[in-house]
């Protein structure tokens, strides 16, 4: 019996090493470098990784199907190098003999990349699913509509616009007084004009101007 029990983990042995190899079909290489990421603070990979790494998969094939009875048991490293390289696979449940098709476990990985780099510290560049390309962060949604903010912007234009020209009309009025009050002014003073060289002021028209000659002859004839 014992004998039989020994002849069958053998078996299975054999056949996962031909299930995870290198290029194998349906297995998928990691490269993680977790002093890039966490410089000083790099942890060690060790079998306690290992086995996070694995729950971790069969976490995103039971949550990419709610069917999936994927156990820690059906996920296979090998060729695990120091420096952290190795390749996996993901067993059938039912039968543990044959993988599961490379295109479901790309698509449960992507599903959970996020939760998988978390788990680990690592980011899409220092955990690397070389078969598997890197999952997009969602766009950052603003708290605030975008159709809010364009038309936020377009009135603020407008009423900056309005503004302007309200200042400017002020501006000019303002402008277009000084000038005429200042050629008033200018019209309102005694003009000087040269006579024979002498400066004299302006003839008064309307009230005319006295000659002193005369107004001085007029007083000496003055009758008493």
């Amino acid at each position: 019996m014992l004998r039989a029990l020994l002849l069958t983990l053998s078996v299975v042995a054999i056949a996962q090493a031909e299930l995870c190899k290198p290029d194998a079909q349906n297995a998928f290489k990691v490269r993680i470098s977790i002093k890039t990421a966490l410089g000083d603070n790099a942890y060690a990979w060790d079998a306690n990784e290992e086995y996070l790494f694995k729950a971790m998969v069969a976490f995103a094939m039971r949550r990419y199907s709610s069917k999936s009875t994927t156990q820690i048991s059906n996920v296979l490293l090998c060729n695990v190098t120091d420096r952290v390289s190795f390749w996996f696979v993901v067993t059938d449940s039912s039968t543990n003999v044959t993988t599961v098709p490379g295109s479901e476990v790309e698509a449960a990985i992507r599903m959970t990349r996020n939760r998988i780099n978390s788990a680990f510290l690592l980011s899409d560049k220092t955990l690397q699913f070389l078969k598997i390309t890197s999952t997009l962060s969602p766009p950052v949604e603003p708290s605030t509509p975008v159709w809010l903010i364009v038309f936020g912007v377009v009135l603020c234009l407008i009423v900056a616009g309005i503004v302007f020209l309200i200042v400017s009309g002020i501006q000019k009025h303002k402008k277009k007084n000084k000038e005429s009050a200042e050629r008033e002014n200018l019209e309102e003073k005694v003009e000087v004009t040269l006579e024979n060289g002498i400066p004299c002021e302006a003839l008064d028209l309307k009230a005319g101007r006295i000659n002193g000659v005369f107004a001085a002859d007029d007083e000496r004839f003055t009758s008493l």
